[in-house]
């Protein structure tokens, strides 16, 4: 694996930790794809360090748990904004 595929790995992984970061929000500070951060996170890391894999697997399934909530609380919004 390149070295800075590696280094993107893991800025990935500890940015996802730290914040509690979503896949999408992780693609976008680091400007790349969501299947680039979920390909990084899921399996390069894994084989990288399994003890971060674990952390961010944490995160992203408490992300994952909470996905319907958030996309309810859009959706509310949008429609609030255009009643006006």
């Amino acid at each position: 694996m390149r070295e800075n595929i590696k280094e993107r790995v893991m800025d990935i992984a500890q940015y996802i930790v730290l914040h509690g970061a979503t896949v999408r929000k992780a693609a976008s500070v680091f400007d790349v794809s969501k299947s680039t951060v979920h390909s990084d996170m899921t399996t390069r890391l894994k084989r990288m360090d399994v003890g971060l894999y674990k952390k961010v697997k944490v995160v992203l399934d408490k992300n994952r748990e909470e996905r319907h909530i958030r996309g309810g609380e859009m959706t509310r919004q949008k429609y609030t904004k255009m009643r006006g």
